[in-house]
């Protein structure tokens, strides 16, 4: 008996750390029927296994009596069903294909020798690591649990390519550039104009930061990922995560969308040309599926040129069929976008100065690149625009990657906490350590800083030289303004309800938390973004689609000094991300 308790003592950890991190979630519900009140009892004995090293007799005999893959069936509605949950739910983190990245694999090899019951267990309660408890928050009901956990045993299905052609016949320009505006058609401050994403909903909200009213709510895709500001302010770029790309015009008297199309299936990533002379004469997505990214027109959105990223880990030189393009910069010196590819830890510096034919420089990184930003450029503890060094993590190599943009090379690897998860990250001047880049983590809880003047502060650069200790892990974005005295830290993916809907204020100078608080008494607290002179910080309260009106999301505006509320702007729908004109135009975070 108790060498079969070890085999299974073994089995159930390797369970808990297979599904480690998934980075959405949102809402709760408990279990009702006997069969999902089996899977949290399995639950129970998988967090006791993770602790003691222990497992029962009952939970034994259930694991070895496991169905084998080979059983299972799903009919053709219930495969298709399946099959969109894991592309909404799974595929950002697992993959397509579920050969793993911010998770881990979720191939048959690993999932079938686990077993429908035990795989139902970690899909419904979640795990410490990162991994949502999508059934204890209603997000999946009892039987589609079941359902994915049968899924995720049979082989993955292999998904389309796209062609040029298929993204041309999606393109349509609304208003064409000759028909818009040459000056505002409106009064509005629009530089300080906040894009909300309204990430269930496939919309992002348009609300003027001066008045706080929502100026317009405009269609955007199935859970846009980002939007990014052209080198003018004047357009909005947004990308959804099923590949559907939109051009928005601030200057209409409503501002709305003026073109759009897709260029892929799934797709995290887009940006703009901005150097000297090409400022938005091209746009750039990148894409998880099919993996590659493409090249369009920056006013009209027309798609030109599609590069595949399939290719070769940098380490082993094995093939790779699914290397997934994550975050993507534009060089402010350089006619050059800095494409981060996921899977084969390549950082590519695209040359877009002659766009059918890109110059693409290669840089062996670390695998499992996400996301990141600038370290910034100061004159004493004034910011003076970005120096030439980006900073990306390798989330699950627990590494953040610096690109010396200038030289064009690798600066530095810096081991930082678990699953670093920086957003663009946050900078300020620390008063010992000189100008410092932040990153928090899905798995740690704490923000790891990093020195980033080499000339300045040659003895901190590209170390760890603090961290700040948080009340929790889990969290998920990390936001700063050279105008306020704090950083803000989120906790949206910890398993504490109640730090979920709390944020916390960090001493920039002293390192110390000073306040954390709840934001609401429903959803999650999630991503910061200032107003344009940095006075105050906009917060999201991250509701469920279909939650009773009032408790389906908001945004919180608190003053960036005092911390006292401001005001709530409600009734926006699964709230997010939230990215404020000027600030993302000047790339200051």
């Amino acid at each position: 008996m108790h060498g079969r308790k070890l085999r299974l003592s073994i089995l159930l950890l390797l369970m808990a750390a297979l599904f480690g991190a998934v980075l959405t979630a949102c809402g709760a519900q408990e279990a009702a029927t006997p069969e999902v009140k089996e899977v949290v009892k399995t639950v129970e004995v998988v967090k006791t296994v993770v602790v003691t090293v222990e497992v029962t007799p009952e939970a034994a005999e259930a694991t070895e009596e496991a169905a084998p893959a080979d059983e299972i069936a799903l009919s053709d509605e219930e495969f298709e069903k399946a099959k969109q949950i894991y592309f909404d739910r799974c595929a950002g983190c697992h993959g397509v294909l579920r050969k793993g990245a911010t998770g881990p694999s979720l191939e048959p090899e690993n999932t079938k020798r686990l077993g429908t019951t035990n795989l139902a267990s970690i899909i419904f309660n979640g795990t410490a690591r990162g991994m949502p408890d999508w059934g204890k928050q209603g997000v999946l009901s009892e039987e589609e649990t079941l359902l994915m956990a049968k899924y995720v045993q049979l082989d993955p299905p292999m998904p389309p390519e796209m062609s040029l052609e298929q993204m041309k016949e999606a393109w349509e320009v609304i208003i064409p550039p000759e028909e818009r505006p040459t000056e505002p058609q409106h009064d509005r401050n629009w530089q300080n104009f906040f894009v909300v994403i309204l990430r269930d909903a496939g919309k992002v909200a348009i609300i003027d930061g001066d008045t706080k009213e929502v100026v317009n709510i405009v269609e955007s895709g199935y859970a846009t990922h980002i939007v990014r500001m052209s080198k003018s302010g004047r357009y909005v770029y947004t990308i959804g995560r099923d590949g559907k790309v939109g051009l928005i015009d601030l200057w209409l008297e409503t501002p709305d969308l003026v073109a759009k199309t897709k260029v892929c299936y799934d797709a995290r990533s887009v940006d703009t040309s901005k150097y000297t002379g090409y400022e938005d004469k091209y746009a750039i997505v990148g894409c998880y599926w099919p993996p590659h990214f493409v090249i369009l027109d920056g006013q009209t959105l027309e798609p030109f040129k599609v590069v595949s990223t399939r290719s070769y880990t940098y380490d082993t030189e094995e093939y790779h069929p699914e290397p997934r393009v994550a975050s993507i910069v534009a060089s402010h010196a350089k006619p050059q976008w800095v494409v981060n590819v996921k899977e084969t830890g390549q950082v590519w510096l695209v040359d877009y100065s002659d766009p059918n034919n890109p110059t693409v420089k290669m840089l062996e990184a670390e695998r499992f690149l996400h996301d990141g930003g600038w370290a910034m450029a100061w004159n004493g503890t004034e910011r003076v625009g970005l120096s030439p060094y980006f900073l990306v993590a390798a989330n699950m190599r627990n590494k953040v990657v610096v690109v010396n943009t200038e030289d064009e090379k690798i600066e530095a690897i810096v081991p930082v906490g678990t699953k670093p998860h920086p957003g663009r990250g946050a900078n300020w001047v620390h008063p010992e350590y000189g100008p410092v880049w932040a990153t928090g983590h899905l798995g740690d809880n704490f923000v790891s800083l990093i020195g980033v003047d080499p000339e300045g502060h040659p003895d901190y650069a590209w170390k760890e030289v603090a961290r700040i200790e948080l009340p929790a892990a889990g969290n998920l974005f990390i936001k700063t303004h050279p105008n306020s005295p704090y950083l803000f830290v989120d906790f949206p993916i910890t398993n504490d309800e109640k730090m979920q809907r709390s944020v916390c204020a960090v001493n920039k100078e002293t390192l110390e938390v000073e306040k954390c608080w709840e934001v609401a008494d429903y959803g999650r607290a999630v991503h910061f973004e200032f107003n344009k002179d940095g006075t105050e910080v906009w917060v999201s309260v991250w509701g469920k689609i279909d939650a009773p009106e009032g408790q389906q999301g908001e945004v919180v505006v608190y003053d960036a000094t005092t911390l006292e509320e401001v005001a709530r702007i409600p009734n926006l729908p699964t709230a997010t991300g939230k990215f404020n004109v000027f600030n993302t135009m000047n790339d200051i975070y």
